[in-house]
């Protein structure tokens, strides 16, 4: 088969011949019609990620979509080494298997399922949001941050904040439901205070945090700390990238004086069983309330001249064959 193949980590994938998987029980082929370079697509074919990766040689690709033998389309993950989504054909475990609605195309199924769970599973069912509260996305100018703002507004958010370094970004954000938006681009003492109004007039309870780092100890400090803006009522604060920095400072005085509550979001922190179910409420929620998100659709033969050329706002998408 034809597969966007790494053989050396580091370098983008070579479209070349890969050895046809052969299915292990419990296993079906599918044949790949749409796979989404993401964040953690890069990250796992770089060995840069905390899951890690396979040895060279392998097959690219974290997830996609396809089609069972009988002609079912779902979405695909995880499959096993050496092989990948980005490919004519990949083992599946058939448990894992998610039925795409009709009303979704392979393309966008593809490219919505990352950023979509990352913000679906953090908000169900890590924070547990509740009808009313107000949602912070921290970073949110990404195409992750893009699905919390749609689905936060979905789930019943008040009102929902996004945060960024981009200010012509930020002002866009609020065609699709942010009410108020904070730059990241100024001084943390101003940012803090900033953060700190807006908690108080808002009341946000729940905080997705895409990308950690410096402002992220800012964001915290005006959700905590003395005369926090909510006293004792619990914020969520739910941890899910790091771009920005993989650790920050951290007062007691912030936990001991707030209702403030830390949460992580990413492989590891939730059940498959619990992934899974997520994955099927949002792409039903995708298919019924029709979310945006701007999408690069490529033949898979592109794949190495275009690999990690699309914004963080955008999600490219190769179609196979």
């Amino acid at each position: 088969m034809r597969a966007a193949v790494i053989r050396e980590v580091g370098k983008p994938p070579v479209y070349s011949e890969f050895p046809d998987p052969e299915p292990k029980p419990e296993e079906t082929i599918v044949a790949m019609t749409a796979s989404a370079v993401n964040p953690l697509t890069l990250s796992v074919a770089s060995g840069a990620h905390y899951s890690g990766s396979a040895p060279v040689p392998f097959v690219a690709g974290v997830d996609g979509v396809g089609r069972t033998p009988a002609g079912l389309a779902v979405y695909v993950s995880n499959a096993r080494a050496p092989f990948g989504t980005l490919a004519e054909r990949v083992p599946a475990s058939t448990r894992r298997m998610i039925p795409i609605p009709s009303a979704l195309s392979d393309t966008f199924a593809a490219a919505v399922a990352i950023p979509g769970l990352s913000c679906w599973n953090p908000l169900v069912h890590r924070a547990r949001i509740q009808s009313g509260e107000s949602v912070l996305v921290h970073g949110a100018t990404g195409a992750g941050g893009y699905m919390a703002i749609q689905i936060a507004k979905h789930l019943g958010a008040r009102a929902v904040i996004a945060t960024g370094r981009n200010r012509t970004k930020l002002a866009a954000l609020k065609t699709i439901g942010a009410d108020r938006v904070i730059a990241l681009d100024q001084p943390a003492d101003s940012l803090r205070t900033e953060v700190r109004e807006i908690a108080r007039e808002f009341s946000i309870g729940v905080v997705l945090d895409y990308i950690f780092g410096p402002t992220a100890a800012a964001l915290i400090a005006g959700l905590g700390g003395p005369g926090a803006p909510r006293g004792s009522a619990v914020i969520r604060y739910v941890q899910i990238g790091s771009i920005a920095g993989p650790s920050i400072p951290l007062e007691g005085t912030s936990l001991r004086s707030s209702g403030l509550e830390i949460l992580g979001s990413g492989i590891g922190s939730s059940t498959m069983e619990v992934v899974g179910q997520s994955l099927r409420d949002m792409f039903a929620a995708a298919a019924s309330a029709h979310f945006r998100l701007e999408t690069d659709v490529h033949p898979l033969p592109e794949v190495a001249q275009l690999w990690g050329s699309t914004g963080e706002d955008r999600r490219l998408v190769f179609s196979i064959p």
